[in-house]
């Protein structure tokens, strides 16, 4: 029985308790969600017409339209923040003073900000008729900080000695930076990456602040605009969103996580160069092979070992 760095296996007692909370936890569990469905039944929310919406062939094209639309201010938000976190990054790691605290100042500042304030600050004051860019824009800048910080702890991962010999090899700091540091940097923290990805994907609901019509702005409309039995099919509503999200997310994660296999069993090194069939060399390998075959027939002759 292996023990973790952080406690000790359980015994035969302990294993025996911790099933018994185990099963008691998940009972519990399961005895809240019972009550919940049970409620929301007896209220009408899991009528079947409360999920009949959902056959309309309007409400399915308001969701496709939305779904795009959070997928395009994701594709612009992902591509700036990590373009941005690049270049917050080597900035943190610059030799020069003054670019290390515009860039430390940069991310501090963002990261504190609440990231609602920021989308609506630049939706108000620039970008008013532009929803989507001032959402994607507002996302960049506040995921961009924290993949700066992730990349920053990627290359500073990187053993030193890598550098060095780079350095020694006669390489700058940039061809340092591109060839040898950030490879290795984005390898290591690729789950980091995509973790952050996986949350700015999240963050682009908070485009209902702004009108941007998006999946959660377009649950909104359709909840409140819809009447069944008297009652508005939130519940439903928020359902069928709320699956698409994890849908994206966890999309995104698989692809996260085959980019990552596959990165795994990359060949790196370089390879090495075979010969050009030439004139020239053929007549080298001709000339050793012939040197060769003549040591070899003066060993086997040797010195006369006859008895006189």
């Amino acid at each position: 029985m292996s023990a973790s760095v952080l406690y000790d296996a359980p015994g035969p007692k302990a294993a025996i308790r911790n099933r018994i909370y185990a099963v008691a936890v998940s009972l519990t569990i399961l005895g809240l969600i019972a009550v919940s469905l049970m409620r929301l039944s007896d209220k009408g929310h899991l009528a079947p017409e409360m999920w009949d919406i959902f056959n309309y062939a309007g409400i399915r094209q308001n969701i496709a339209d939305a779904a795009l639309a959070t997928l395009k201010a994701f594709g612009l938000a992902a591509v700036g923040s990590l373009i941005l976190g690049v270049l917050l990054a080597v900035g943190r790691l610059s030799d020069h003073k003054t670019v290390r605290w515009a860039a430390a100042t940069f991310i501090e500042l963002f990261r504190s900000i609440p990231l609602l304030i920021t989308i609506y600050t630049i939706w108000v004051g620039f970008l008013t008729d532009y929803s989507m860019w001032a959402l994607a824009l507002g996302l960049s800048v506040y995921n961009g900080c924290v993949q700066a910080e992730v990349l920053r702890a990627g290359i500073n991962s990187v053993p030193k000695g890598q550098s060095e010999a780079a350095y020694a090899l006669g390489m700058s700091k940039t061809q340092v930076m591109v060839s040898v540091l950030m490879p290795q940097a984005v390898r290591a923290m690729l789950p980091t990456i995509i973790s952050q990805l996986v949350v700015t994907l999240k963050d682009t609901s908070l485009g209902f602040i702004i009108l941007y019509p998006e999946l959660l702005q377009t649950a909104r409309l359709i909840a409140s605009n819809t009447q069944v039995n008297g009652q508005y099919p939130y519940v439903s509503t928020i359902a069928v969103i709320g699956t698409i999200y994890v849908a994206m997310c966890l999309l995104l994660s698989t692809l996260a996580t085959l980019i990552e296999k596959r990165g795994r069993r990359a060949k790196t090194g370089i390879a090495v160069a075979h010969a050009a069939a030439t004139p020239e060399a053929d007549s080298l390998v001709g000339s050793r092979t012939e040197d060769r075959a003549a040591e070899k027939h003066n060993e086997n002759e040797g010195p006369d070992n006859t008895n006189y």
